[in-house]
């Protein structure tokens, strides 16, 4: 099922969901046997360094993992294509604009965006902007 590709309509139709708690980004260095938490991991990416993965801040404060970024998850419920273009930079310009840090996590059917917890109400606001501003 093919996503949509009209920016002007992904922005149009856009609405954000939060997914309720906290979470951080966390690092596993390569080893033979790794670590068991990845597999409680939200999302992972493999990095020529290790696996950069995001998990709650609950179970990585269980865990004693090391962190320095909270974050709140929002997830753009909107199907973008993945040769959609111009979404991303829309949504991070609008945030970047707040003063908001903005990390990305693409997925096949959804873009994910993991922004401070302190600044959540202001990233909502502002994506909630976007999605009312007229398209050019």
């Amino acid at each position: 099922m093919t996503g949509e590709a009209d920016l002007a309509t992904l922005l149009a139709t856009l609405r954000v969901e939060t997914r309720p708690g906290e979470f951080v980004f966390v690092f596993a260095t390569p080893t033979a046997d790794p670590p068991a938490w990845l597999t409680q991991a939200e999302a992972t990416v493999r990095e020529n360094a290790g696996v950069a993965a995001v998990l709650s801040r609950a179970r990585a404060d269980a865990l004693g993992l090391p962190y320095d970024f909270v974050a709140c998850w929002l997830t753009l419920a909107v199907h973008s294509a993945l040769h959609a273009v111009g979404l991303t930079a829309a949504v991070s310009t609008a945030l970047a604009r707040e003063g908001i840090a903005c990390n990305v996590i693409a997925g096949l059917r959804h873009d994910h965006l993991l922004v401070p917890s302190s600044r959540r109400e202001d990233a909502l606001d502002a994506l909630a902007r976007l999605a009312r501003a007229p398209s050019c």
